[in-house]
């Protein structure tokens, strides 16, 4: 009987001492593109690094474990990974998806649209009487996104697996804001789970990759095939540093999202905040569904600030936070989605959605709390004249959370 560990020994487990020849504790680069057969009629294992490669394999089965998959793939790019299930959708069918989604999960589904690959609807799947609409019109696939980027509604994943699955719908759900750390969709009703790895998996911002794990082996054995035939999969050196990065993804995601708590309460007291967009605020509207189906509230927030405050100018005085797209790394970014990685959307869908520009995603890191409170409040002392309430809740919170 296989013994059933916690998520946080599958983490540091994975692959270590596999080496057959040498019992290397760390799991070995393979670089090599292709392998050599033993015999022209007896295919090995490994073949050519396209199709299959041990240090990518390494990857994938840790993932699958930690989401509960019968089976992975390990791909380029998040984008590649978000592209990988749709090659399941035939021309003419419909795929549903949110409103609010990722700016590039956008322009991909909306590209397919126009060459008419297939029919896509942007719908706020928060809202249940027009995701009962869609799902009247039996779409072959419901992609989910939960937290959504960049404003963080939270989806309600089982009741919307359940309702689409229904409508003979094959459930995609992409876990990039949570990662496996804090959520698992599959365990909710999903059929597919996707992943940029390139964030909080592998959590150093030094590698571009993607993952789509999924729940049943004769659909993973599909998108495999799929993998395999349009050449999406990811290089060896990437599967290598990415699974080295995720054997610490929990301590990290611990400390991101507790730093997140503190810096979201920080900012939500102010008055020149118009809006704090975090699922951990008893005041979000998807509180009680995140605390239902998370483990935690993750480490993204995004801020709606008032009329009177120069966002751009804000972002210029900010020391510590890095302006840059992507998220989930040791380090703490900061963007405008409407001009950074929501641009390809077109004004009326950014509208549509709430995406506006007075909006800013932060992405928390590793950095100490108090110093990042700090970093954003002096960049807006610097734009705008403090207010005493927010002086008196920095310094009772750096008088709680001094070292």
């Amino acid at each position: 009987m296989t013994e059933i560990y916690r998520p946080e020994t599958i983490v540091a487990a994975a692959g270590v001492a596999s080496d057959a020849t040498h019992r290397a504790v760390s799991p070995p680069l393979y670089l090599s593109a292709t392998f050599g057969w033993r015999d022209p009629e007896e295919k090995p294992a490994y073949d050519y690094s396209r199709s299959g490669n041990p240090t990518r394999s390494e990857l994938e089965l840790a993932l699958a474990a930690l989401e509960g998959a019968a089976r992975g793939v390990i791909t380029s790019s998040g984008m590649s990974a978000v592209d990988l299930p749709l090659n399941l959708v035939a021309p003419g069918e419909l795929v549903l998806a949110p409103h609010d989604c990722y700016g590039g999960t956008f322009r991909l589904l909306s590209a397919h649209a126009r060459r008419g690959d297939f029919r896509v609807e942007f719908i706020d799947q928060t809202d249940p009487i027009a995701f009962a609409a869609a799902l009247a019109k039996r779409p072959k696939l419901v992609f989910i996104e939960t937290p959504s980027n960049p404003l963080l509604r939270i989806t309600d994943i089982a009741a919307i697996a359940a309702a689409s699955k229904a409508a003979g719908a094959i459930v995609v759900a992409d876990n990039t804001f949570l990662s496996p750390a804090l959520q698992q969709p599959l365990s909710l009703g999903c059929d597919i789970v996707v992943h940029s790895t390139t964030k909080y998996i592998n959590g150093h911002s030094d590698v571009v990759g993607g993952a789509v794990l999924a729940k049943d082996k004769a659909l993973g054995d599909e998108l495999a095939w799929w993998a395999n035939c349009t050449g999406v999969t990811g290089a060896a050196f990437d599967a290598f540093l990415t699974l080295r990065g995720l054997r610490t993804i929990f301590p990290r995601v611990e400390r991101q999202q507790e730093t997140a708590g503190l810096v979201a309460n920080a900012l939500a007291a102010d008055e020149r905040v118009a809006r704090v967009y975090y699922p951990g605020l008893p005041g979000h509207p998807g509180h009680e569904i995140a605390r239902r189906q998370q483990k935690g509230f993750g480490a993204m927030l995004s801020v709606e600030f008032a009329d009177g405050v120069d966002v751009l100018g804000l972002l210029r005085g900010l020391n510590i936070f890095t302006i840059a797209e992507s998220l989930g790394g040791f380090e703490s970014l900061v963007c405008t989605p409407a001009t950074m990685t929501h641009a390809a959307m077109t004004p009326e869908a950014r509208e549509a959605a709430g995406i506006s520009n007075r909006l800013v995603r932060f992405s928390i890191g590793l950095e100490h709390s108090q110093d990042l409170i700090r970093d954003i409040f002096a960049a807006l002392d610097s734009v705008e004249a403090p207010s005493s309430s927010n002086v008196a809740y920095l310094r009772k919170q750096s008088e709680a959370h001094a070292c």
